[in-house]
């Protein structure tokens, strides 16, 4: 069952950033959907943490790590937009959210972020630590799958942050048991990368 879960939901990841990256539908009306249905069913299935830190120990560390995650990404985007291609894709990216209201973006960015946690560091990652690859490499099997599922998106600084951010995210579970951390992790991220652009999703946003 938890096998059929995700494969199921990894497929539908893909397929819809096909979809939006074909521009036959928006990231804001598709993925929120299709993301919040993956970690219902992933609740459904979901496999106990074996162990757990302290929740205010994973919450001090996730909102860390998430700061630094985001700190990272700024120096990277600003290099990496010398290239014309990844600068064109950073502004393409912050373009589709100017186009809807902030207040609602923020939601809906907050909810896929919350949405990926459970089921790629939740369900994904616990159930191939359960297997023969054990824990880390479980967290190197659920980023293999979160990378996968993005690339269909076919924008650079997606995907790139998908890597990263995954590999981070990933090992946060695999150090917490649990999805606290990553969660914390993840949602200041994404928050702070809606609220505070890098220089080319910046010039987007005036």
């Amino acid at each position: 069952m938890r096998a059929a879960v995700i494969v199921v939901g990894i497929v539908a990841q893909m397929v819809s950033w096909w979809a939006i990256s074909s521009g036959r539908v928006t990231v804001w009306r598709l993925m929120p959907f299709v993301l919040g249905a993956m970690a219902l069913f992933a609740l459904l299935v979901l496999p106990a943490s074996e162990r757990a830190t302290g929740v205010g120990r994973a919450v001090v560390v996730g909102l860390a790590s998430g700061l630094a995650l985001f700190l990272a990404t700024r120096v990277f985007v600003a290099i990496a937009s010398r290239w014309g291609p990844f600068a064109r894709h950073v502004e393409q990216a912050y373009r589709a959210a100017a186009d809807e209201p902030i207040g609602a973006v923020l939601a809906l960015s907050l909810l896929i972020s919350a949405a990926e946690e459970v089921f790629y560091r939740g369900l994904v990652q616990r159930t191939l630590g359960e297997t023969a690859l054990r824990a880390r490499g479980g967290a190197l099997g659920a980023l293999l799958a979160y990378a996968l599922a993005n690339l269909p998106s076919r924008s650079l600084p997606i995907v790139a942050g998908a890597v990263v951010g995954g590999a981070a995210w990933g090992a946060l579970a695999w150090w917490s048991g649990g999805l606290t951390a990553p969660l914390a992790s993840h949602i200041l991220w994404t928050g702070l990368m809606l609220v505070l652009p890098p220089g080319a999703g910046r010039e987007v946003r005036r």
